[in-house]
């Protein structure tokens, strides 16, 4: 099993920035992609970005490109999502997810965190 617990959720103004962070453990040698989705209320989940675990590569959704950045600290367990240019539509809970192989976007991710709350104030 592995555990995710995310962190640096808050309160922004349109325009600023905030970092998430996500600190996997347990049988995290297991792990080959790390994803971040988000899910605002009433709309369905939505993939933003993931991460290879293995050579560092990141993929992004279209409206999160260039201003988000997705990494993974090579001393440890931990992936980051760099937010900045905050829109209030990007307001929703953020969740890390885990997985074995290389799943991408595929929102059937095997390992979830209990989300973080991003709230964009205009």
């Amino acid at each position: 099993q592995v555990q995710l617990v995310e962190s640096g959720g808050g309160l922004v103004q349109a325009g600023g920035s905030l970092r998430l962070s996500c600190d996997a453990s347990g049988r995290t040698f297991s792990m080959a992609f790390m994803g971040w989705f988000r899910q605002a209320p009433g709309k369905e989940r939505q993939f933003v970005a993931a991460i290879s675990w293995s050579d560092f590569t990141p993929y992004y959704s279209n409206f999160v490109k260039g201003r988000f950045t997705i990494s993974k600290d090579k001393a440890s367990n931990t992936v980051y999502l760099e937010m900045n240019s905050l829109k209030p539509e990007d307001t929703a809970v953020y969740y890390c997810a885990g997985d074995p192989i290389e799943t991408y976007s595929d929102p059937n991710y095997r390992y979830w965190g209990q989300g973080t709350q991003v709230t964009v104030s205009t």
